[in-house]
């Protein structure tokens, strides 16, 4: 296997989980208690120092409203796709998915043509 497999970064994933917390209005406090962990562990998360279980991982994920890809990788956030744009974007991955590195390229080739000739309109 060649591809280049991207490392964990807890610290960026500390902040996107801070960010969130803050946007929802919680508190650290409020947050620890949703979770049942302590205020100095969602601290200990949110500044990279501690990681976090697959089941308080899919907690964190309900509470705060976002995806696990969100929270692990920087996916895109839920309200950021309207109901179309959603399920188009869940029907071209499944495209993709069947595609070969070389089939990609081409695909990713025609996508920005296409992307920067609707922008020129």
């Amino acid at each position: 296997m060649s591809e280049k497999l991207r490392p964990l970064d807890q610290a960026e994933m500390g902040r996107r989980v801070r960010s969130r917390r803050e946007a929802k209005g919680l508190s650290r406090e409020s947050l620890a208690k949703k979770l049942d962990v302590s205020a100095q562990f969602i601290a200990d998360i949110e500044y990279g120092n501690k990681g976090i279980s697959i089941k308080k991982l899919y907690l964190l994920c309900q509470i705060l409203d976002v995806t696990a890809d969100y929270i692990l990788a920087g996916g895109i956030l839920p309200e950021d796709l309207d109901g179309e744009t959603s399920r188009a974007c869940e029907e071209i991955m499944a495209i993709l998915q069947k595609c070969d590195a070389k089939q990609l390229k081409g695909i990713g080739k025609i996508a920005k043509i296409y992307a920067d000739e609707v922008r020129m309109k």
